[in-house]
């Protein structure tokens, strides 16, 4: 397999960020976190990753203003974003949608093995035969 693929998780919740960073690890990936957008954000420069997990309703910066600053931004708006979120608010996961993000799921829902399928399937779409350009 070629090198690891790097995902940066954005979560305000301790525990789980603590959760999804060691389920990645042992998923064989590489991954960086961060506590909220502005941290993020700051991370995403450093770390480059393939694939970023963001959580919508954090501090300082939440993941919407998160999302529109990748999307904004030349040198990272082709990086997939999935959207973790706590809501069953359909207008924030479609804007988040519209705004580029490729998937969402809502936390309650989705078990850690869930996670990297949608996972690896994000990464393979965003490797494999060339995103398409939209």
């Amino acid at each position: 397999m070629a090198d690891k693929a790097k995902i940066l998780v954005v979560e305000d919740e301790e525990i789980l960020l603590t959760a999804l960073k060691e389920e990645l690890l042992n998923g064989g990936y590489d991954v960086g976190g961060a506590v909220d957008g502005q941290d993020g954000l700051d991370k995403v420069k450093s770390f480059h990753p393939d694939l970023i997990l963001l959580d919508l309703v954090m501090p300082r910066m939440d993941g919407m203003e998160m999302l529109q600053r990748l999307k904004g931004d030349s040198e990272l708006r082709d990086i997939p974003v999935v959207i973790l979120t706590n809501l069953s608010d359909y207008e924030r996961i479609s804007e988040a949608l519209s705004l580029g993000a490729m998937d969402y799921l809502v936390k309650a829902n989705y078990k850690l093995e869930d996670l990297l399928d949608k996972v690896k399937t994000v990464i393979a779409r965003g490797r494999g035969t060339g995103a398409a350009a939209t």
